[in-house]
Order: structure tokens, then C-alpha cells, then sequence
């Protein structure tokens, strides 16, 4: 992933934080969603949902997915069932 810097003056940068915090989410969020949309050939103007990027909770589950699927695709035996042969998964003797 990339990272861009750009210059607003002070009043864009205040209205676009308080817009930021209205929709649960950050400046950053907000500039990479219209920049995404943009890439994939959407209008520019937009609707609010048009807009609004993905919050920090959707940020955090896509983050989780993708590391589980990076476990799953470089590291095999991440189940039990793959660990342990079916006898012992279920002798429950073994524990007690």
C-alpha cells in the first residue's frame, strides 16, 4: 500500500475531520474511498454512502480475515482436525 501527502488549507482540514467523525470513520478513510471509487471509473460527486469509506470496526474484520487467510494458505495444521487423527479428537478418557 502506498501512502500520499496532500496540502488543504485549515478550514477543509477542520470541515473534513468534524465529516469524518459524523460517518464514524477518518480523513484518511474518506480520501482513500473517493480515491478507490475514482480508480474503478465511479462519478466523482457522490452520495454520502458513496463516500463514506469503510469504519474502523469493517478496517479491523477485513484486517482479521486477511491474516486468517494468510495462516490458512502458509501454515497447514491450523485446525485440530488436521493435528490429530479422529480417534483421539474424540477420546474423551484422555482427558480426565
Amino acid at each position: 500500500m502506498r501512502n500520499i501527502t496532500v496540502s488543504v488549507d485549515d478550514e477543509t482540514y477542520r470541515r473534513s475531520r468534524i465529516r469524518a467523525a459524523e460517518l464514524d470513520t477518518s480523513v484518511s478513510a474518506l480520501v482513500r474511498g473517493y480515491l478507490t471509487g475514482l480508480a474503478q471509473g465511479k462519478s466523482m460527486g457522490g452520495t454520502t454512502e458513496e463516500v463514506k469509506a469503510e469504519t474502523e470496526r469493517e478496517r479491523r474484520e477485513r484486517k482479521l480475515r486477511e491474516v486468517f487467510e494468510d495462516i490458512r494458505a502458509t501454515r497447514p495444521g491450523f485446525r485440530a482436525s488436521e493435528n490429530l487423527p479422529r480417534e483421539a479428537l474424540y477420546d474423551r478418557d484422555a482427558f480426565r
